[in-house]
């Protein structure tokens, strides 16, 4: 499974990049907002940091206008996935720029109905948002479920990007059901490296190796 960091923070992408374990980035108009940097130099930016596909995403709502960004967006880096909304437009501007030879990611996805029509337009990754189903009372992974089910049946190559991740085990949950990718926010991925037993195993040993007196080096 890959995990991708769902920021638009320079400094975060590229601190946790040295681990080895970033295989992609998404960004949205809220990061790129919250991150207050313009957002054709903050996607080349991330570009020449992450070799692996980089979302970004269009802000236009019709079909002409998104093709329009969504060319000028790849235009910044090889590695750019072109984020589309799950709307009528924006399948068919998925269809195109995909014909184009362009990644693309189409985000905001609820339904599995949504996920089968992305797959048809010739989505790369399909985003379904699994936090705000479950915010909302629905269960978020039984999406994730029936979409890798479907994909499964017509052998689609989209890829299950999932996203709204809020927590461990919803990565946990999603790799369990075959998800490809998972993209989370940076604090996520440091508390996947966190277990109790874990720091306190490591505590014991050091008191041990201490006792002995010894050195490696």
């Amino acid at each position: 499974m890959k995990l991708f960091l769902d920021t638009a923070d320079i400094n975060e992408i590229a601190k946790l990049n040295e681990t080895g374990l970033v295989d992609g980035i998404t960004t949205n108009p809220s990061l790129i907002a919250k991150s207050g940097r313009n957002i054709l130099q903050t996607i080349e930016e991330i570009c020449s940091i992450v070799s692996g596909p980089v979302s970004a995403e269009v802000t236009a709502i019709d079909y002409a206008g998104m093709i329009k960004e969504g060319k000028k967006l790849a235009e910044i880096a090889s590695n750019v996935t072109v984020k589309l909304p799950l709307t009528t437009d924006g399948l068919k501007a998925c269809s195109t720029l995909t014909e184009q030879n362009i990644l693309v990611n189409v985000t905001l996805c609820f339904s599995t109905a949504q996920a089968l029509l992305a797959a048809k337009a010739g989505a790369s990754f399909i985003s379904p948002f699994v936090g705000r189903l479950d915010d909302i009372g629905s269960d978020g992974m039984s999406l994730i479920s029936e979409i890798a089910e479907v994909y499964s049946n017509f052998n689609f190559s989209t890829e299950i990007l999932v996203a709204s991740v809020r927590g461990v085990q919803h990565v946990v949950d999603a790799a369990l059901l075959g998800a490809d990718i998972a993209t989370i926010p940076p604090k996520i991925m440091s508390q996947m490296y966190k277990h109790p037993l874990t720091d306190k195993g490591l505590e014991d040993f050091l008191i041990d190796w201490k006792s002995t007196g010894q050195s490696i080096l």
